[in-house]
Order: structure tokens, then C-alpha cells, then sequence
């Protein structure tokens, strides 16, 4: 069996788990908050925690999520000052946000889990800081048009129950306490959960989903983004670990697969709860980021086969 199929059934099921999520809220009345509210303040604090306090921290590993964040509000501040003015309603800002980041959470935990050791997948976990840390900063500010300050978007961060899971896991990381080996297979249970419900939550986002002919089917909204989470964002990551390769040698083969996971997850779903508040379209946002976790069932199996597997 070529390697192309090899990774398909490796993925398949997630997609699986987005249907079981969809059947869920559809028919049997699993609301969606409720899941949400067990990811965030439950299960999502715990992975965190869990990962950051077994990871091997050292400056190749620290420099991953500062990078991406980097990279990340780069990209940002780029497509805001280029397509700002390019719609009549906050659908420029939308795009800023959503070019610059990806799934890397709901979807890319899971795809870790699959595709890495243990060790790794704790590595890719402590590198989805970059993509709170960006949503929660840069990522509102392109988006919030006036209507939030600093101060506010602080007060939000501040709220984040990932934020003192980090910091806790990280202070008993380098205090050098670790969680003891019975209770650690007991930990690890908790990424699985975290990504299955991560993927079902996604599923339960289409119930009630309704396009409207016209302007919901964006042409140009979805090509754009697509261009640069298809094409863009492996490019650019593929070249910076040619650099480093080449040049500089400061990171690894495996932090080279977590860069390259991390640049080929699809759309991310907080692109939908910021079309909501910012009242630009929410279905166009959904529509845009159901098709890029569809797309994603071929597309990943491919440029994983071209990159030569995990």
C-alpha cells in the first residue's frame, strides 16, 4: 500500500468523530457549550499541563512557539494592511485573523497523537501555545475594530484556563517535578479525549448551518485563504527548515516534523466565533472552514507523502 493511503487511513477517523459530533447536537440534543466548556476548562488545562510538565525544555524546544507567534502576527499584520478595505464589512479582519493561524488545536493535537511518540506530541502540545497566545493577542487585535482595547483583550487572556496550566506545568518543569508513572498513563488518556470531543465539537458547528446564495459563497475570501494555508504556509515552513538545515542547524529532525505538522492543519474554527462577534457573515466563515478540514482529508495524506511520512 503506497504511503499516500497509509495516511489516509491514519486520519480517516478523525473525520469520523467530526460526523459522530454532527449526530450528536442533531439528534440527540448534545449542545455544544457544553462540550466547549469541558475542553477549555477541563480537558484542554490538563493536556497543557500535562505536556508542558514532560517536555524536555530547551532553547531548540523554546523556540517554537516563540517563532510561530512571531510568524503568526506577521502574516497578520500583513493581510490586514493589504485587504482591510477590500470588503464593507469586517471580513478583511476575519481573513487577517484566519490566514495567519490554523487548527492546531482541535485538529493538530490529534493528528500529533497519531503520527508521533509521546515525547514529540508533548513538543507539538507546548508549541499550540503560539496559536493561544497569537488568537488571544494579535489575533483580536486585527479583528477587533475599535470595539475592544488592550486592556480587555488582556482581561480576556487572563481568563484563559490554558494560560495557568502553561505556566504551572512550565514552573514545575523547570523546578524538576514530574508527574509520577502511575499517574502519567492516566494523563495521557486525557489527549485522547481532548481529541476526540476537540474534533466532535467541530462537527456540532454545522447543525443549524445554512448558506444563503450570493454573497456567503465568497469566491474571493476562500481562495485567498486557501492559497495560504495550502500553498503559503508549508512553503514558508518548509523553506525556513531549509535555512536551518542548511545554515544554521539549530533545531532537529523532529522539531522539524512538529514545525511541519503545525503548517498544514486547515482553517482554524475560531475563524467562525469572531465572524459572530464581529457580525461579518458567520456563515461565510463557516462554509470557508468546513471546506478546509474537508479539503484537509486528501490534502495532508499528500503533502505528508511529499515531506516522506513521520
Amino acid at each position: 500500500m503506497s504511503l499516500f493511503f497509509i495516511l489516509l487511513l491514519k486520519i480517516f477517523p478523525l473525520y469520523i468523530n467530526i460526523l459522530l459530533g454532527y449526530i450528536s447536537t442533531k439528534f440527540l440534543k448534545v449542545t455544544r457549550e457544553a462540550i466547549a466548556n469541558l475542553l477549555i476548562y477541563i480537558l484542554g488545562p490538563i493536556v497543557v499541563f500535562s505536556a508542558t510538565i514532560s517536555v524536555k525544555i530547551d532553547l531548540a524546544v523554546l523556540m517554537l512557539p516563540v517563532f510561530f507567534y512571531l510568524f503568526c502576527s506577521i502574516i497578520a499584520f500583513t493581510l490586514l494592511y493589504f485587504y482591510k478595505n477590500s470588503w464593507n464589512d469586517a471580513t478583511g479582519n476575519i481573513l487577517a485573523f484566519s490566514g495567519a493561524t490554523g487548527n492546531t488545536g482541535y485538529f493538530g493535537i490529534p493528528l500529533a497523537v497519531i503520527f508521533f511518540p509521546p515525547y514529540l506530541a508533548d513538543i507539538y502540545i507546548f508549541t499550540v501555545l503560539a496559536s493561544l497566545l497569537y488568537e488571544s493577542t494579535t489575533g483580536f487585535y486585527v479583528t477587533a475594530k475599535g470595539n475592544f482595547t488592550v486592556k480587555q483583550s488582556l482581561q480576556k487572556i487572563m481568563k484563559l484556563p490554558l494560560l495557568y496550566a502553561f505556566v504551572v506545568g512550565l514552573l514545575f518543569n523547570l523546578l524538576g517535578i514530574s508527574i509520577p508513572d502511575d499517574l502519567s498513563s492516566y494523563t495521557a488518556q486525557f489527549k485522547g479525549a481532548y481529541g476526540i470531543l476537540g474534533m466532535m465539537l467541530m462537527g456540532m458547528g454545522l447543525v443549524g448551518l445554512k448558506l444563503k446564495k450570493g454573497s456567503d459563497l465568497d469566491y474571493k475570501f476562500i481562495s485567498i485563504l486557501f492559497i495560504l494555508k495550502f500553498v503559503f504556509w508549508p512553503i514558508a515552513i518548509l523553506t525556513f527548515i531549509y535555512i536551518d538545515k542548511t545554515y544554521f542547524m539549530f533545531l532537529n529532525e523532529d522539531l522539524y516534523k512538529v514545525m511541519f505538522l503545525f503548517g498544514i492543519v486547515p482553517l482554524a474554527g475560531n475563524t467562525v466565533t469572531l465572524a459572530v462577534l464581529l457580525d461579518a457573515k458567520p456563515e461565510k466563515a463557516s462554509f470557508t472552514v468546513l471546506l478546509s478540514t474537508l479539503v484537509s482529508v486528501i490534502y495532508i495524506p499528500i503533502v505528508l507523502s511529499l515531506y516522506g511520512g513521520f
